[in-house]
Formats: C-alpha cells, structure tokens, sequence
C-alpha cells in the first residue's frame, strides 16, 4: 500500500497541483510552464545520476547482462507498438507514434520508486532505461524520419508522373 500512496504523490498530485494552478492562475503561470520540461528532464538526470552511483559497483558487477535485457525490453517495445500499429491499420505516422510511446517507458519514475521501496540494486534497470531509450530513442526517430522522406520523395514522384 505504501507503494500505490508513493506512486499517487509522484504522479498524480504534480497534475492536480498543476491543473488548478492554470485554472486559478491562469495567465500568470505561463512562463512556469514554459520552463516546467526542463526542470522535468534535470530531476530525472538527478535520480537517474543518483542510482547509477549508489550501484556502481553493482553495475560493474552485472551491467552486460542488465543492459542486454534493457536493450531487449526496448526493442521488444518498439516493435510491439508499431505492428500493434500496423494490426490495427493506423497510418504510418500514428505507427511510428505507437512505437515510440510503448518501447520509450517512464523509466525515472521506476528508479526512484524502487529506491524508495526496494534495494537500491533495485533501481539499476530503470536507471540504466533511462540512458538507454534516450538513445535507442534518437536513433529510431532519425530512421523514421528517413522512412518519412522516402515516403515522401515516392509520393511526389508519383505525383510529378500524373
């Protein structure tokens, strides 16, 4: 139980606190919000960081084999959303979409949760997640963008013939 009341506090009182905020603020609250992803995105370097050091021993220990499920994790992902996508016939952006939301998962959240209820040991799957879908991320954006372009090139080739 004390897990659920630590997941209610990290996720869902930041969203009630920041929806009345903007309902009760209104206008004055929107530079805070312009500036609200990256305070998002160095809070997770921080836990993230923070794992990572309080198990670097452990990690050195048996890092491969924790990456190698990581990377396989991801990928599984990945590829789950995007034929999930294709299943279902939604177009290839709604596809590429869908591979991103379901293989790139809320990995900083992990971490700090299972350092607060389990060992920091834990924590190392999530944390090393976090560095990991970042790039597994990038790289998968850049070779969608590329499909993208293809698709357009032939599209307009297509076109030109007509």
């Amino acid at each position: 139980m004390e897990l659920f009341w630590s997941i209610l506090q990290v996720v869902l009182l930041p969203i009630v606190l920041g929806v009345v905020a903007q309902r009760v603020l209104g206008e004055r609250v929107r530079h805070a919000v312009e500036v609200l992803p990256l305070v998002s995105v160095v809070s997770i370097v921080i836990i993230v960081a923070a794992v990572v050091a309080a198990s670097q021993a452990k990690i050195a220990e048996s890092g491969l084999l924790i990456m190698a499920v990581v990377m396989l994790h991801n990928s599984f992902g990945y590829v789950l959303g995007y034929f999930t996508g294709r299943l279902f016939k939604l177009p290839l952006a709604q596809r590429k979409s869908l591979a991103l939301e379901v293989g790139m998962q809320n990995s900083g959240l992990g971490a700090a949760l299972a350092s607060a209820h389990f060992s920091p040991l834990a924590a190392v799957p999530s944390a090393l997640f976090s560095v990991w879908h970042n790039i597994s991320g990038a790289l998968l954006s850049t070779y969608f963008r590329r499909m993208s372009e293809k698709e357009d090139r032939r599209t307009l080739e297509a076109t030109a013939k007509t």
